[in-house]
């Protein structure tokens, strides 16, 4: 089974995935992708009202971003059954954002959600086009459990008052929660609202029990209607929804403070970070379930294509759903015709029967947003991570904490800067190896730690770096293969495996240049061996190649530690367990390498070096070989 991820490098781009599989489409999948586009309708209507009021902003945005999310992202989307429109994350992030430029439940509050989705989306395609899709690894699984944990308890917080029927506290958590506990023992609740929302959450957590596939969201959102029509439960002081109008808008630029552009790009920006971490999750989720593969730049072009289109329609920002595309999945949906359907039902609903909405409790949509994060709070996933390495569950508490204390934004920067933090730390930690023969293997080599039966050579040291040299590690790499070579008093030559990395910097080929020095200076000849392309490349440019010279560099550790025993007069003596310096006689006569050595090892083997730049060959082209003589 494949990973299901593809990133740019060495691929061509399809810019149109749609071209590529309706061609190709079965019609003994539509009957699977009409179920799976149904499901999704009913799913994604009655949350996009919801999630539109978490962000603050009118029901309507919210049913617009529908079916325009639907149509765009399989039109360009390289998975087959991944939902894009509304989502929690995106929603709780955008509404934090609308009140942080004050428009929160006010007038400019759909034009500055729009032009959240609209900077969300530029910054994707951007993005994608610049093929930095790698950008979302930063956001690991301990870090995105964390945050959305983080979001899952602001996101309840906040609908609690509407559950309740009280006024919205302001201010941090504590003070929210102070200040909801004294309304309620005050005796501040609703009747009526605490009665809709109670039978509300009863139907939507009882019913999923029952029957997880059925869509509850929408049978309660029907009965929500007609119980508010039949019963004027808004003369009994429950808050409805309020006029929704029919039809989507006409295309246009969200109108907005021309001082506010800045930081609605950086908001926008930090929308698309929350949101390709949960869409582009979900994608590869289910491509490697269904053995077929994502490609991660497309994916950054097709959601941002989506907001793009969600912005100019006037919806809010957009992402790939984990729960409507299990439903997708679930419902044997096996294409994106599935999104297509599922467009087609969410346009006919705002067309025909938007208005009808008008009468809908404020406590179901709130109830029905529960529902549908409740899920999102994984507990099994921080207590895997709990049981696996400690690091990576302090990394969910980090993300978890800095929601609630800094805010959405400001947590998912803290828990990114911890993780990157992480990450140097973690590379900066070097272990350089003591190498030995493997016994009875054809030139194996393998750290003696542990293997006190692997022999060693009287005055070569072999010695393998466990990490990559680069910047960071390159000080660290250097102290730790000097204090190797000062515990192992009369070591004449240093082979160094330097297979760990892959690229060179000048850093990097400073601390080498250093070493080489510091070695010279102490009578120690030093061989590099396995040493990758691009970090010969970089020796050459350096000019640490012609210092330390091409007969220096060879392909495998064999070679080089034979080479060296021959050039220094050790040839002749064998190989012994444990660690050994060089022999109190240091002048012995040099011997000739036969064809084959003791271990029966392959002498087509050469140095790496011994060509001019012209010559040298690309990355995994084959190095051209000879024979010694």
């Amino acid at each position: 089974m494949t990973d299901g991820v593809r990133t740019g490098s060495g691929r061509s781009w399809h810019r149109l995935p749609i071209a590529r599989w309706l061609p190709r489409y079965e019609r003994r999948w539509l009957r699977g992708d009409a179920v799976a586009g149904a499901v999704v309708a009913a799913l994604a209507v009655p949350q996009a009202l919801g999630y539109a009021s978490l962000a603050g902003a009118p029901v309507e945005v919210g049913l617009y971003s529908v079916p325009v999310a639907l149509v765009v992202y399989a039109v360009l989307g390289s998975s087959r059954q991944l939902v894009v429109g509304p989502v929690s994350t995106v929603s709780v992030l955008t509404g934090s954002f609308l009140a942080g430029f004050g428009v929160a439940g006010t007038a400019q509050a759909a034009s500055y959600a729009a032009a959240l989705a609209l900077g969300a989306g530029l910054v994707l395609v951007v993005a994608g086009f610049l093929g930095i899709g790698w950008i979302a690894e930063f956001l690991s699984k301990p870090i995105v459990t964390g945050f959305v944990l983080g979001l899952t308890v602001l996101v309840i917080l906040g609908e609690v008052p509407h559950l309740l029927g009280v006024p919205t506290p302001q201010g941090q958590v504590v003070e929210r929660l102070g200040e909801l506990g004294s309304n309620v023992t005050h005796g501040g609740a609703s009747l009526p609202t605490t009665v809709v929302s109670g039978l509300a959450l009863l139907l939507l957590f009882g019913g999923q029990r029952v029957a997880p596939r059925f869509p509850w969201a929408l049978l309660v959102l029907v009965l929500g209607l007609a119980a508010s029509s039949l019963l004027d439960l808004a003369a009994d002081g429950v808050e409805v929804v309020g006029a929704v109008p029919r039809g989507l808008p006409t295309p246009g630029i969200p109108s907005v403070a021309t001082a506010d552009l800045g930081a609605l790009v950086v908001a926008g920006a930090a929308l698309a970070l929350v949101g390709l971490a949960e869409g582009l999750s979900a994608a590869r989720l289910f491509a490697g379930q269904g053995d077929y593969r994502i490609d991660a730049d497309q994916e950054l072009v097709a959601a941002g294509a989506a907001n793009v289109a969600c912005g100019l329609f006037g919806g809010i920002g957009v992402a790939g759903s984990l729960s409507k595309t299990a439903a997708v999945d679930d419902a044997r949906g096996r294409s994106q015709m599935a999104g297509l359907l599922a467009a087609v039902l969410a346009l006919l609903v705002i067309v025909a029967i938007a208005p009808v909405l008008a009468d809908l409790p404020r406590a179901v949509l709130s109830a029905i947003v529960v529902n549908a994060v409740w899920k999102l709070m994984d507990w099994g996933a921080i207590g895997r991570y709990a049981r696996i390495r400690r690091n990576d569950v302090m990394a969910a508490a980090i993300a978890t904490a800095g929601v609630l204390v800094l805010g959405p934004l400001y947590g998912l920067l803290l828990a990114v800067g911890a993780s990157v933090v992480g990450l140097v730390y973690r590379s900066s930690r070097v272990d350089v190896e003591v190498m030995g023969k493997v016994p009875h293997e054809k030139a194996a080599w393998g750290s003696v730690r542990d293997h006190a039966e692997r022999p060693t050579y009287p005055g070569v040291l072999v010695l393998r770096v466990d990490a990559p040299m680069f910047w960071v590690t390159a000080a660290p790499i250097q102290d730790a293969v000097l204090a190797r070579v000062e515990a192992v008093p009369g070591t004449r030559v240093l082979v160094l495996d330097l297979e760990a990395t892959n690229q060179m910097d000048v850093t990097s080929a400073d601390a080498l240049s250093h070493l080489l020095r510091v070695l010279r200076k102490r009578g120690i000849d030093l061989y590099l061996v396995r040493v990758m392309w691009p970090v010969r490349r970089a020796l050459r440019r350096s000019g640490l190649m012609a210092e330390i010279g091409d007969d220096h560099l060879w392909h495998s550790i064999s070679q080089g530690v034979r080479e060296a025993r021959r050039t220094h007069g050790l040839a002749d003596l064998p190989a012994e367990p444990g660690v050994h310096g060089a022999p109190p006689q240091p002048q012995l006569p040099r011997l000739e390498l036969d064809e084959t050595d003791d271990e029966g090892e392959d002498q087509a083997e050469e140095h790496i070096a011994a060509r001019t730049p012209e010559q040298e060959p690309e990355p995994d082209a084959p190095a051209p070989r000879k024979k010694k003589r």
